[in-house]
């Protein structure tokens, strides 16, 4: 079957046919003008060559013998015809065709896919996933339809196909062999790729990743194994985080009755205990509160030991007695947890983050530059003015949940020098930026990358481990091997990156602790941490989950 010739080909055969038949058909003009209008009849070959100096525009030096109008007329026509040739054999005959060229370069066929992943489009949702791949050193393919996109995957070392579905349904032959198929196009796109998969006879798993969940129930029935929407989980997990009331800062805390509270302090530069060790502070002798971890940068430390070092704005998280924590609020700044809920940007993710907070009867205000149903206050995050209108420095949390992230860096600058107190939590596109965010002030902030690659690292890299965002958790255990020892000198968290806050003896909580205080066999104590440093300490101090519960 003879190759089908490219339409830039196409173009540069169009392009060595016209020019010379230009030369020729203006010639003859040009030869018969001269000997019937001028009277001074011209040979073909001089009218040749004065058609072909026309039309290249190279001129004829001081050869400008033309009296009749007529001719005078027809080499004016031929010049702009000359420059209108000019103007467009590159941009329209010569670059076409060597940009077909070069796009040859990119493969239109599937390599062999025995072991690889393939992932059909690119985008921010999948780019951290495919660093995960590079660093684990797992086999995947690229298949993308935008060849500027696709030369720039190229130069990054991805392994790139270039080619269109729907054009080109045989660039997914072969697909068949591969380990798994992630689709990241738009909805409409993923349905083609997922049945073109399966009609070509791959049955492996294929995930899906979902802009509306509409779309997910006629993705599955088409093919798909799963079907997620990494915008809505994004979105979720950023309402969280401004609002306690859709996931407790720490789960189980309501286990130790009303004498315990747990709350987080932004520590100000200026501040007693900016930079200062927690072995100086004695802040468990003084105050009897218990210093669990530190948010910084988005990522929670737990505290080690005395060694540990309050980072100057760092959000602290304290446990202890209601009035304990009410002393210590005086040497750092308290996050205050009333007022409103300020949204910025009502796009996909931020409609999300406004319907989970209002669901949870969270008070919010929406600013977004259009008017659409749901937005309170039309204006731009970036103008004091419309901040003003927001009340934003009196508001419990600001969620910037912009769709640029050039933007949100900006946005997160201004708010931040705005209300320096308020909680910053921002939403944004790809990984890399989060840290410009942080540099900026943001106190949280997640990608739709970070979501959309913990999802699926889980189901193709075998990640026993799916938390978009990392929680502190209580836990009731049994004394274990810390029976006969004071609760906070046995080392707990030097060893295990958990602290005991509180003992249950009898129908009594102990918050605070005298010298000569010990752990009794028959004692429940209440334990905080992450998940990793409870099952540690578990293991540590041979200790189980207390049966039963606290009304």
């Amino acid at each position: 079957m003879p190759k089908k010739i490219s339409r830039s080909t196409w173009r540069l055969i169009a392009l060595f046919v016209s020019m010379p038949a230009a030369v020729l058909v203006f010639g003859f003009i040009y030869m018969f003008g001269a000997t019937y209008l001028e009277g001074r009849p011209t040979d073909f070959w001089s009218s040749l060559e004065w058609a072909s100096e026309t039309l290249t525009t190279t001129g004829y030096g001081a050869y400008a013998p033309w009296k009749h109008p007529v001719m005078i007329l027809l080499v004016i026509l031929t010049q702009f015809v000359g420059m209108f040739f000019l103007v467009l054999v590159f941009p329209v005959y010569v670059l076409p065709y060597i940009e077909e060229r070069f796009e040859m370069r990119l493969p239109h066929a599937l390599p062999p896919m025995t072991g690889r992943v393939l992932f059909y489009r690119y985008g921010p949702a999948i780019d951290s996933l495919l660093e995960e791949f590079q660093r684990v050193g797992s086999a995947f393919v690229i298949f993308e339809e935008d060849v500027t996109l696709a030369r720039s995957l190229r130069d990054r070392g991805h392994y790139v196909v270039f080619g269109k579905l729907d054009e080109e349904p045989a660039g997914l032959a072969g697909v068949n062999q591969a380990r798994a198929i992630v689709a990241n196009a738009d909805d409409h796109a993923n349905a083609t790729c997922i049945l073109m998969a399966r009609e070509l006879g791959f049955d492996g798993p294929i995930y899906a990743l979902a802009d509306d969940p509409l779309y997910r129930p006629p993705m599955l029935k088409v093919g798909a194994s799963a079907v997620f929407t990494p915008t809505h989980v994004l979105g979720a997990a950023l309402a969280a985080r401004a609002s306690t009331r859709i996931s407790p800062p720490a789960e189980g805390l309501h286990l130790l009755s009303a004498q315990v509270g747990l709350t987080e302090f932004r520590v100000r530069a200026d501040s007693p205990l900016a930079g200062q060790r927690l072995g100086d502070l004695h802040l468990r002798e003084r105050h009897g509160v218990t210093v669990i971890g530190q948010w910084r940068g988005g990522y929670f430390a737990a505290s080690k030991g005395p060694d540990t070092r309050i980072e100057p704005g760092a959000i602290l998280v304290v446990a202890g007695a209601h009035a304990n924590l009410a002393q210590v609020e005086h040497l750092a700044a308290p996050i205050r947890r009333t007022g409103p809920i300020v949204v910025a940007g009502y796009g996909t993710v931020g409609s999300k983050v406004v319907q989970m907070l209002r669901d949870a009867r969270e008070l919010t205000v929406v600013i977004d530059q259009q008017l659409v149903p749901g937005v309170d206050i039309v204006g731009n995050v970036l103008e004091h003015a419309t901040l003003d209108r927001a009340n934003v420095r009196a508001a419990s949390a600001v969620v910037l949940a912009l769709s640029n992230d050039s933007e949100g860096v900006f946005a997160t600058a201004v708010v931040r020098d705005y209300a320096p107190e308020v909680p910053l939590i921002v939403r944004v596109n790809r990984a890399p930026n989060v840290a410009r965010l942080y540099q900026s002030g943001a106190d949280f902030a997640l990608s739709v990358g970070q979501v959309a690659g913990q999802i699926l690292a889980y189901h193709l890299l075998g990640d026993h481990a799916v938390a978009v965002e990392q929680r502190l958790k209580f836990v009731r255990v049994t004394a274990g091997a810390l029976a006969g020892q004071h609760p906070w000198r046995a080392q707990v968290r030097e060893k295990t990156g958990a602290a005991v806050v509180a003992v249950e003896r009898d129908q009594n909580v102990f918050v605070k602790f005298d010298d000569a205080f010990e752990v009794w066999p028959d004692d429940i104590l209440f334990v905080c941490g992450t998940t990793d440093s409870l099952d540690q300490y578990l293991r540590e101090f041979r200790a189980t989950p207390a049966t039963g519960s606290r009304a």
